[in-house]
Parts: structure tokens; sequence; C-alpha cells
């Protein structure tokens, strides 16, 4: 792919950095946490009236509103060449139970301020721009993560998806039509020029090294693999030591392999247990199942799959050493991408001609443009995180670090998408 440079000067052109920070705030309104930050779980009311309060700004932005059948929102504005393929931006507005105000949705918000800007400047471009906000990013309501942009790249079928059971037993098709976001356009009917994705770093690399912005030159890949550990519920005063079937030891043993597999594939690999469901969970009663989640990461593929090779070699081994057994299935999964060239090196060009340090980084998080990748040529964009820290209601950016990654965001949208005026 080939991107042509803005034949107009933009370097002085900025985002508004005020209306930028105010929509983030107004956002944080809907589904506070208990700690400054934000409850938005997909699918939830609370994530309902979020996109009912982005629609609003979009079609006042002068934007028009589609919506696909896994709820992915699309808010266009038009460009001068009807045949253009658009040129896309965003992330989510869903959050984690304990999440923060900024992931995710800095990047669609940010793309909201850039359209906003191009409006305000009454800049036009060959290509039509898109701000997206796709459905269940987090994964922590309805597992995998990047559910729907995963649906819309052909990694899963809708009707998988639309069968992801939460905690609750509820259904991820039926939540989706119960809040009213079940849209009527085919998911992955959609046709992109390019992609770009602002987000905020998730680690300290950033902040550690005094930069404004992150060029995301690659992605990690992931396994994440569901493990069930089974033994025999028992009451835990009158069982004797000898004679227990403890699925929580088998938890114990599975978290420490984890670490030390990810320990000896240094560096930027790692691993870790996040999600643990006991049962029956009850203070006098040994646990007969153990239910939890793994997750693996690298950006190189040989590291992921020597990380599986050696947990699938020693686990069941330890289950079996305390008589419980071990059942496993693979319940998220990508590979580490490399973003297109030529959208890296618009990011990149965007940056040093706005004058804001920069440096070339790998994404340690699982992002919507690493599925849309697979398609279309994509990039990443990253402002630096207070401590490196995210999925937390600590989360914390500062304005004119959102500002500085929306300012790279609009003008290698606008590289993209080709300035007409």
């Amino acid at each position: 792919m080939t991107l042509s440079k803005p034949k107009n000067d933009t370097s002085n052109m900025r985002i508004n950095p005020a209306r930028l920070w105010d929509s983030l705030m107004d956002m944080a309104k809907i589904g506070p946490g208990i700690a400054g930050g934000n409850n938005r779980q997909t699918l939830t009311d609370e994530d309902a009236e979020g996109r009912a309060l982005f629609q609003s700004w979009c079609e006042a932005a002068g934007m028009t509103m589609g919506v696909d059948t896994m709820g992915n929102m699309f808010a266009t504005r038009a460009g001068e060449d009807p045949d253009a393929l658009p040129v896309y931006m965003g992330s989510h507005l869903d959050t984690q139970p304990t999440g923060g105000k900024y992931d995710g949705v800095l990047g669609v918000l940010g793309g909201l301020e850039a359209v906003r800007t191009m409006n305000d400047l009454g800049v036009k471009t060959k290509h039509p721009i898109v701000v997206a906000n796709w459905t269940n990013e987090e994964g922590t309501r309805f597992a995998p993560a990047m559910l729907a942009s995963g649906v819309f790249a052909g990694k899963h079928t809708q009707d998988w998806a639309y069968d992801r059971v939460d905690a609750e037993g509820l259904t991820f098709g039926d939540e989706l039509k119960r809040i009213g976001w079940v849209g009527s356009e085919p998911v992955g009917a959609r046709k992109m020029h390019a992609m770009f994705e602002l987000h905020i770093e998730q680690g300290p690399i950033l902040e550690a090294e005094g930069k404004d912005i992150g060029v995301v030159t690659h992605g990690q890949g992931l396994r994440w693999i569901e493990c069930t550990v089974t033994g025999k519920e028992s009451h835990t005063g009158s069982t004797p030591m000898p004679m227990r079937k403890n699925a929580g030891r088998g938890l114990a043993r599975i978290t420490e392999l984890v670490h030390e597999i990810a320990m000896k594939h240094q560096p930027n690999s790692v691993g870790a247990i996040g999600h643990v469901d006991v049962y029956p969970n009850s203070r006098n009663i040994i646990p007969g199942k153990v239910v939890f989640t793994i997750d693996f990461r690298s950006h190189l593929q040989d590291v992921i799959d020597a990380m599986l090779e050696e947990f699938y070699d020693k686990a069941p081994k330890l289950c079996e050493d305390i008589d419980v057994t071990l059942e496993t299935e693979i319940v998220g999964q990508f590979n580490p991408p490399a973003f297109d060239d030529a959208c890296v090196s618009a990011v990149r060009n965007a940056a040093e001609t706005l004058g804001y340090s920069h440096m070339d980084i790998v994404s340690g998080a699982g992002h919507d443009a690493c599925w849309i990748n697979d398609l279309y040529p994509t990039a990443m964009i990253m402002c630096p995180c207070v401590d490196g820290l995210s999925h937390n209601e600590a989360e914390d950016i500062s304005p004119e670090w959102a500002a500085a990654g929306a300012d790279v965001l609009l003008h290698a949208v606008l590289e993209s998408a080709e300035i007409v005026n």
C-alpha cells in the first residue's frame, strides 16, 4: 500500500485538547467504578448508555452511524471520492470490571476529536473517514477478547460468538439484543483503505523513556488456555490429608509452572493466571473443581509455541501426581502481528512533523487492530500512562499525552485519507 503525503502544509494543525479531555471525562461518568475508574462491561446497560452518548456526539459532528450484527459501531464522515475506500480509526468503549477511564476510550474519542478538528478547519479528504467502536474488546464478560473484531476478520463465526456465555449464564447474542444494539449490517462486509488505532501503552516504557509517542511496529501474540482441574469435594476438617483430591493444589502447581515457563523465555514473554473460579468456594469444603485461564504472550511465534509445548508436557503430570485431573481448551488466540510498513511510517511521519518525541515499540496487549491487520493495512499509536498501570481504576494519563496521541492520529489519518482542499 502506498500512502500519499497531504497536499497542504498541516504542520500547525492540532486537535482541541480541552474538548477531547472533556469528552473523556463525560464518558467516564457512565458506569463509574468504586475507586475513580469505570465498570462499563460489554453489553450491560452502562455499555448501551455509553454507545448512545457516542452516537449523539458523532451525529452532532455530521457523521452517519452504521451498526453491524455484532454491535460494532461505525460513524462515517463522507469523502470527496464516492468510490474511495474509507480510512478507519477507533478502538473500544467497554471496560474491565475495575477498569480505567482511558483504555480503549481514548482511541474512540480521539478519533471523534480528529473528525471534529477536520470540521473546524474545513478539511476535506478524498477518502471517507470512519470512527469505530468495536464490541467486547476486553473479553472480561464474554471470552475471548476482541470478540467482535475477530468475527469481522473471520477468526470466529457469528453463531459461535452469539453463544458465548458470561458468569451468570447469559449469552452474548441475547444480551446484545436486550440492550438494543444488534445492527442490520452483515459483520465483515465493510472494506478499508487503512486503519489506525490510538491506545494508551498499558506499560511503563514510554513514560520511563520520556517519550510522547509510541510508534507500534508489532503486537504480541497470545494464547488463553482455560483449564479445569477436577478433584473431589470433601470436608476440610474430617478428610485425612493423604486421602484428599484437592483441585486447589492443581491450581497452585500450575500457577508456579506458568511463571517458570514465562521466565525461561525472556525478554518480552509473559505468562500468568488472572481468572479463577473455585467450586464450591466454601470455607470448609476442599475444592472439587477449579476453572482458571492462563495467559501466555510473546511477539515471537516460535516462543509462544515453545511455551505451549512445555505447558502441555508438564501440567498433566503435575495434576496426576496429586490425584486430580486436568482438562484444557484454547479460548483465545492470535499470532503476533507485524503492522503495515506504510501505515507505521505515516505514524512516525506525523510524530516528527509535530515535533513529538517518539520511539518504536511492541504492544504488550491485544487490540482490535491486531485482527484488522490481517485484512487491511493497519497501525497503532500509543501514548504513555502513569506507571504503566492499566486494567485498574487508578489508570491515569495526562491531558498533554492524550492530545499528543490524538494529534498524531489526526495527521496519520490525513496522510492516508488525502487532503483535497
